[in-house]
């Protein structure tokens, strides 16, 4: 028994629109057939794939650019095995990164309106109104369906809307950017969702330091910039921290008076409660209230030192566990003697954790709780991924096994 699906893509602006899945006796094995069907605006494309194929598992990363996005999902794929790599033989300048068993898709590219068009029309990337939100849920409802669809690209380079390319349904997708929960439809399609929160004070401090030391910007330019995007922000992007299963986020140091730096940073992961296939990590005990100096013996420590902290807590009316990280690392390999004080961290062997965080010690924030709290959720995200798909009616022997 198969299930099909109909699909139709407008020429001009990649539209589409998905079908009620009707079933046929085709008796068609390939879990993929194409019948296409042109005219001179559009195709339709039918695809057959088998009933008991695992649908694509769907997480949402929400954050501002420049917090960080593209350093989490390299972590991320990094836990999956592959390196994350463009289509190949496509548009050079394509934003998309594919490994083994993942597809992370910017989500740059479902805006509406090119560079010179938000100028004309006087709104920013942020304002859902350069963005094509009905687009962005048929695709992703599409993908996680198992069905292919041809993805727009926006061009960072020319700030142009390139023609599409094809993406192929993963066993992961995962979309990236300014709005994978701001609207409803889009957010009920994700299987987990993260929002990476920076404070306007880290936020402002990374930007002086990558802007004026890399990129010549004066100090007022940089403050312009910041408080031009502000509003838009505020208004649309930070609300959907609200709905996020787990918040990073990134606070100045208390070890530090009056810190201004932003080299030394606090970390927080907040981690909702009775999210189906998901266990809050927790320190020492689960459910108390900790506050851990672990400096000594076991862990070397130059000023300020470092210091955890865990608790229960509550975020924005719901139930959360709070894991936070004051301070940095000296010896990534001393990690180890934090993650075993760690539990519901998800690892397959002991040390997988500072395993992975050795594996890619040149990466932003591996010597600080960015990092160590990115690798343990690329771990959750693997640990979720494997209890869907095992848990999926008619999964594999080999699949319940994994």
């Amino acid at each position: 028994m198969a299930v099909c699906t109909v699909y139709t893509v407008q020429s001009r602006n990649y539209t589409s629109s998905i079908s009620t899945p009707t079933k046929t006796h085709l008796g068609f094995n390939q879990k993929n057939i194409f019948f296409y069907k042109k005219t001179s605006r559009k195709a339709t494309e039918i695809t057959c794939s088998s009933a008991d194929d695992s649908k694509t598992v769907v997480i949402g990363l929400a954050a501002d650019s420049g917090c960080g996005k593209s350093t989490f999902m390299r972590r991320l794929t990094s836990v999956f095995g592959g390196a994350a790599e463009p289509p190949k033989g496509g548009n050079p300048d394509s934003n998309t990164l594919i490994s083994d068993m993942t597809t992370v898709i910017c989500l740059d590219d479902y805006h509406s309106l090119d560079r010179t068009g938000r100028k004309v029309k006087g709104v920013t990337a942020l304002d859902p109104r350069a963005n094509d939100f009905d687009l962005m849920y048929e695709q992703v409802k599409a993908l996680k369906n198992g069905v292919a669809v041809d993805k727009p690209i926006y061009n960072h380079v020319t700030g142009l809307l390139d023609p599409p390319e094809l993406i192929k349904p993963p066993k992961i997708l995962v979309i990236e950017g300014l709005h994978p929960m701001f609207d409803s439809r889009v957010r009920e399609l994700l299987d987990f969702s993260i929002y990476l929160d920076i404070s306007n004070e880290v936020k402002f401090a990374w930007k002086i330091q990558r802007d004026m030391a890399e990129r010549g910007h004066s100090l007022e330019s940089i403050k312009a910039s910041i408080e031009a995007r502000k509003p838009d922000f505020d208004a649309y992007i930070d609300p959907q921290k609200q709905y996020a299963d787990a918040v990073i986020e990134v606070l100045p140091t208390q070890l530090i008076p009056d810190d201004n730096e932003g080299k030394v940073l606090r970390v927080k992961l907040i981690m909702k409660e009775e999210v189906k296939y998901f266990s809050p990590v927790y320190l020492f005990d689960e459910g108390s209230t900790i506050s851990w100096i672990p400096c000594g013996r076991k862990l070397t420590c130059s000023y300020p030192g470092i210091k955890f902290a865990y608790c229960p807590d509550t975020y924005f009316d719901n139930e959360v566990s709070v894991l936070e990280m004051d301070g940095q690392f000296d010896r990534l390999d001393e990690l180890i003697y934090i993650e075993s004080h760690l539990s519901n961290i998800s690892t397959k062997f002991y040390g997988e954790v500072t395993q992975q965080m050795l594996k890619h010690s040149d990466f932003p924030g591996s010597n600080n709780g960015t990092g160590l709290f990115q690798t343990i959720i690329g771990l959750k995200i693997r640990d979720l991924y494997e209890q869907i798909i095992t848990s999926k009616p008619g999964a594999s022997l080999e699949a319940r096994k994994a």
